[in-house]
């Protein structure tokens, strides 16, 4: 917020575009390098410019608060696509090149965006994918000339609760959903969280996540409201643990923003063993529930690093939990989601709407305030089915989120994340929380990481893992701490996890493997 001397009052302008971002650095840090990539790098000064050219040959077109896709890789570009989409009045969308052709054209179906934005490289394959939508290259946007007076009429017309972008997430009823994100909930969020750890001018912020993936909200907006550097490191590299550990050394990387999958490549490795990046002096993780061997190898090998656990889905823009890492804990029974973000309201609810509030009792997560999402994007049965009225309030309409994950609190008042709703199963006439195996699997010696997956059909529940030990010791350990029917019926090992574009392991593709496998084996036995 910004106070303004006018005849001896005081003028309120409060923040309404995530632009003021931009431009407030710009003019504070005009040729400090704002952001680079594997290709080069640019100043704050040169970016503005670049994405007001983008938005200057795109106002007019792009209506009001509507969708424009980015089909490009990470990078300078893009961020140049998606302000200058901003510039212009719509919200951004990136569709990941890497993404089956089906799932990118099932998405353009619920966006039905009129504009694909691509660069070069991906030209081509935007207008055989996307052929109902004009395509335009972003390198000849760039060279447009810079229109004020049109980017100030845009301007003046939009306000805070506009979309932003749209990130898509998989869908239970097998279509892609699109949560839509306003400016007000990145401004708030970005706020409380480069100012609740200390994120400013002189850091240099490592990026592993992809633009599609809500991770990068908070590297591409911390960055960009502090005077942070952004260094995008190659997608590349998160299959080379050597060659990220020197990125991060060389680059002098300050602040990591990570999946925990991410973390865990190069703890699996050993890589810390070869090159430590010093210079990191915080590491906040997300996306999965990251193992406490993993985590004590990094808090090993960074003995001054801040580590931070935080929660929360997209639909109520990056989290609203934290948890601030104490060295000496063991943290035995589970690393806590910790408490609420600063103007966050987490609570939880049983299965009839009540409040829980005594500890060790389960109950869904829910989410009330100012950074939900404003919904999903041509889909109002799941927008209404997830985004509900508060049954705890019955004064007048308040919508909360509803989460799908549930949780308890500790003793001290912290929550726990206790799995999700659909990670429960019914085994042998038991319910069984997925999570709760996986951590007795990961606890035993020797054994690294542990993903367990149900196969529906066959009623089987699997245990991946990696480490030394073999299945028949896991099974015998296994017996003495678990009854019989959360022992997995299977144990597999394995040398590596496959990963999903968002860094997190992907289940589908465990099961699939093992049902190839198991196929196989049956043929050539027959």
């Amino acid at each position: 917020m910004h106070r303004k001397e006018n005849n001896s009052a005081f003028e309120v302008i409060c923040m309404r575009n995530v632009l003021e971002y931009l431009e407030k650095s710009a003019r504070a840090f005009p040729n400090k390098i704002a952001v680079e990539d594997e290709h080069g790098a640019c100043t704050f000064q040169e970016l503005q410019a670049d994405c007001m050219r983008v938005g200057s040959a795109l106002a007019g077109k792009v209506k009001q608060g509507a969708p424009v896709a980015v089909f490009m890789d990470k990078g300078i570009p893009a961020l140049c696509a998606f302000w200058g989409i901003v510039y212009a009045g719509g919200f951004y969308v990136l569709l990941n090149p890497d993404l089956p052709p089906a799932r990118l054209r099932q998405i353009q179906e619920v966006l039905q965006a009129d504009y694909i934005l691509a660069d070069r490289q991906h030209s081509a394959a935007a207008q055989e994918i996307f052929s109902t939508a004009s395509v335009l290259q972003v390198e000849t946007l760039r060279r447009s000339p810079i229109r004020e007076e049109a980017l100030e009429r845009v301007r003046h017309d939009g306000i805070d609760t506009d979309p932003l972008y749209a990130i898509f997430t998989s869908g239970s009823t097998g279509v892609p959903k699109g949560v839509v994100v306003s400016h007000r909930s990145v401004l708030e969020f970005i706020d409380t969280f480069t100012t609740l750890f200390e994120i400013g001018e002189n850091d240099i912020i490592g990026n592993q996540a992809p633009f599609d993936f809500d991770v990068s909200v908070k590297d591409i907006y911390a960055a960009l409201r502090t005077g942070a550097k952004l260094s995008i490191i190659p997608k590349r590299l998160f299959s080379r643990p050597g060659d990220l550990l020197d990125w991060l050394c060389d680059h002098r990387i300050t602040v990591m923003i990570w999946a925990v999958s991410a973390l865990c490549l190069i703890s699996t490795f050993h890589g810390l063993d070869y090159r430590r990046p010093t210079a990191v002096r915080k590491i906040l993780f997300s996306g999965e529930v990251m193992p406490i061997r993993h985590l004590q190898i990094w808090m090993e090998h960074l003995p001054e690093t801040q580590f931070v656990n935080l929660y929360g889905p997209t639909e109520i823009t990056c989290n609203c939990t934290y948890h601030i890492l104490e060295r000496g804990n063991s943290y035995r029974t589970g690393i806590p989601i910790g408490r609420a973000f600063p103007n966050k309201a987490v609570f939880l609810l049983d299965a009839e709407g009540a409040r829980i509030s005594e500890p060790g009792l389960e109950g869904e997560i829910c989410v009330r305030g100012t950074a939900l999402a404003l919904g999903y994007y041509n889909a109002p049965e799941q927008t209404e089915a997830a985004f509900v009225r508060n049954p705890l309030n019955r004064h007048y309409p308040e919508r909360i989120y509803r989460t799908g994950d549930l949780g308890k609190y500790t003793a001290s008042g912290d929550l726990m994340f206790c799995g999700r709703r659909d990670f429960q199963i019914k085994h042998m006439g038991h319910r069984i929380e997925l999570e709760e195996v996986e951590r007795a699997v990961s606890n035993l010696p020797g054994v690294e990481r542990c993903c367990c997956v149900f196969d529906e059909e066959k009623q089987k529940l699997y245990g991946f893992y990696i480490g030394e030990p073999d299945r028949k010791t896991l099974h015998k350990q296994l017996r003495t701490q678990l009854p019989a029917y959360m022992v997995p019926g299977a144990l597999i090992r394995c040398t590596v996890f496959p990963l999903t574009k968002n860094g997190k392991v992907d289940r589908k593709r465990l099961l699939e493997g093992r049902r190839s496998n198991e196929q196989s084996a049956a043929e050539k036995t027959a």
